[in-house]
């Protein structure tokens, strides 16, 4: 795995931060996506010395970025079922911000990757430390502009292992499912060379079109739709990532991600291919979202 110098990024970063005029802190969305997908993380699967490292990490950067914790705690434990898993625990990631309303969105991203295999380690910068890095960067915006309705931020577990930790995120709600008004789930946001960031969901819920055609292109990237039907087959995502188990229950989702690239489940998927001028701008266009979503949700329905 070839290093970055991580000052070299942090000084980059703002600049680009600057010229794309984006919303975010670039610098700390590079610095999170880098040391998530390091080589010590041992590719997060669940269960593992690794996902523990990581679990630390997300644990410290959510009290940094000022997520409260539900009950007192961030931590969701359950039980993974699955034989893949080192020990039978597993520990999704769960912190708020307050809204005026009690209604809420739910942000979601996967931290768990697949470890290690035949010797080398998979770390995942893409899938998903760049989908983690982003629900950090909108957390710590709308901690400072605090926003209307409630966001819950869902650091997800064991999605590699069949979307265990968005089913477990329902079992056990820390809000009544009938509170929760719309998922936003990012997986995989920084690798694609055409400067698309796709937006799944609106064929399912076509009330959600318009809000995401108010998301304007940014410099480095743009929102495309689709992905979403059903007689695509593998090219529809409806069923590929943690956003599935909220539309199981009826709950309105869009899943923002890149097309598969080469680097997919790949032990190549490491940092050093992050597109580090698509990536804050793929974040910024999700941030955007949620920031159409906060104002707009209130006066539509989506059921």
């Amino acid at each position: 795995m070839k290093k970055t110098p991580l000052f070299a990024i942090l000084l980059a970063a703002p600049l680009l931060g600057m010229a794309q005029r984006t919303p975010l802190d670039a610098a700390s969305l590079l610095q999170d996506v880098q040391v998530l997908s390091a080589d010590s993380m041992q590719g997060r699967l669940s269960g593992s010395e690794g996902s523990a490292m990581a679990q630390a990490y997300l644990l410290q950067r959510f009290q940094q970025v000022g997520l409260l914790p539900f009950n007192g705690d961030y931590k969701q434990l359950f039980e993974i079922d699955t034989q893949r898993a080192q020990v039978p625990q597993a520990v999704n990631l769960i912190g708020y911000i307050p809204g005026k309303l009690d209604k809420a969105i739910v942000v979601t991203a996967h931290y768990d990757h697949v470890g290690q295999r035949g010797g080398e380690i998979y770390n995942g910068a893409d899938d998903n430390a760049s989908g983690v890095g982003a629900l950090l960067a909108a957390a710590a915006y709308f901690k400072e502009h605090p926003p209307r309705h409630t966001l819950i931020f869902a650091a997800l577990d064991g999605e590699e292992l069949g979307l265990q930790g968005a089913r477990a995120f329902l079992d056990n709600p820390p809000v009544p499912l009938q509170n929760i008004l719309l998922n936003v789930n990012m997986d995989m946001l920084s690798i694609n060379g055409k400067g698309e960031l796709y937006a799944s969901g609106a064929y399912h819920y076509p009330q959600l079109r318009p809000l995401l055609e108010k998301v304007k292109p940014r410099r480095q990237a743009r929102l495309v739709l689709g992905h979403d039907r059903p007689e695509q087959g593998h090219d529809d995502w409806t069923g590929q990532s943690d956003h599935f188990m909220f539309h199981k229950k009826g709950i309105p989702y869009v899943y923002f991600g890149v097309e598969d690239h080469p680097h997919y489940h790949q032990p190549t998927d490491e940092f050093e291919h992050v597109n580090t001028a698509f990536y804050p701008d793929a974040a910024a266009l999700v941030l955007d979202f949620l920031k159409v979503m906060d104002t707009k949700l209130a006066k539509i329905s989506l059921q």
